[in-house]
């Protein structure tokens, strides 16, 4: 369905994300901010088709990604997760779903900027660091903690981060899941820019309008001639990842991933589960 502007022009209605336009800025809002933006099945799906109506809007030159709420994204809906690692069968299809999201932002030639107003953890990590720039607040923190998990980072992270910070960094971070503040992120060049929360907007603002104002063909075939190794490499890697973290998500690591997360505990993983059941006995 779509929804008539206030100019007569047509923006798509989701549910789960909220597309506004301001002149010809187009801003896309992951819109479910009572689950810090969490990814379900329908927000999966909704990804997967909105940067192709970013591409082809005709009112549209610059675009935005951002999140509603506190938080930009929790990644992957718990809820959502656990009924996936009961059901992999489910995850079979919906994985695929990664692969259409993250070429759909590789194919838009508009700029991409990422307005960072929060945390983005996992997949929602992977949508912030495949925009062409990236400003965060001073408060956010990104990171891809698929291992905590027990599952692989397949889904673009191992495609993006060695782009952005080279391959000994991603692996640290993939590796461990850690999370990284804003200033951290800056420093190692993972992001653009760290703001203080309060001038984020005037940030994002002064950019877009920066880019607004400038050749239009220019700047978009210069992403264009930019993000071919992006999507050379993607080409690459994704169909792996995706069938080794379709193999991760059948796994006994992976569910007692989940259960931990569900009892907010540390989780115990493969050989290490027998030594603490006994300890427990």
């Amino acid at each position: 369905m779509n929804k008539t502007e206030p100019g007569g022009d047509t923006l798509r209605r989701y549910n789960t994300i909220a597309l506004t336009r301001r002149d010809r800025l187009l801003t896309i809002t992951l819109n479910r901010p009572e689950t810090r933006n969490a990814i379900n099945l329908e927000l999966h799906q909704e990804l997967a088709d909105v940067f192709v109506f970013a591409a082809a809007d005709e009112h549209s030159d610059v675009v935005v990604l951002t999140g509603a709420g506190p938080a930009f994204s929790a990644g992957g809906d718990l809820e959502h997760i656990a009924t996936n690692a009961a059901n992999p069968e489910l995850f079979d299809n919906e994985v695929r779903l990664a692969k259409r999201i993250v070429f759909a932002m590789l194919d838009l030639d508009k700029p991409l900027i990422c307005r960072l107003n929060g945390h983005a953890v996992g997949l929602g990590a992977t949508l912030a660091l495949l925009c062409d720039v990236i400003f965060a607040a001073d408060t956010a923190k990104i990171g891809d903690p698929h291992v905590a998990l027990g599952l692989v980072a397949g889904d673009g992270g191992a495609a993006i981060w060695p782009m952005r910070i080279g391959l000994g960094r991603a692996k640290e971070y993939l590796l461990t899941g850690d999370l990284l503040t804003a200033a951290k992120a800056e420093q190692i060049g993972l992001i653009n820019h760290c703001v203080p929360a309060q001038e984020l907007d005037s940030a994002v603002d002064a950019f877009c309008q920066r880019l607004l104002n400038g050749a239009t063909n220019a700047i978009r075939w210069t992403k264009v001639l930019t993000n071919l190794e992006l999507k050379r490499v993607a080409t690459a890697v994704m169909d792996a990842g995706i069938a080794y973290e379709a193999v991760a998500v059948r796994s006994a690591d992976h569910r007692e991933g989940v259960k931990a997360l569900q009892e907010k505990r540390k989780p115990v993983f493969g050989r290490h589960a027998s030594t603490h059941e006994g300890e427990s006995r």
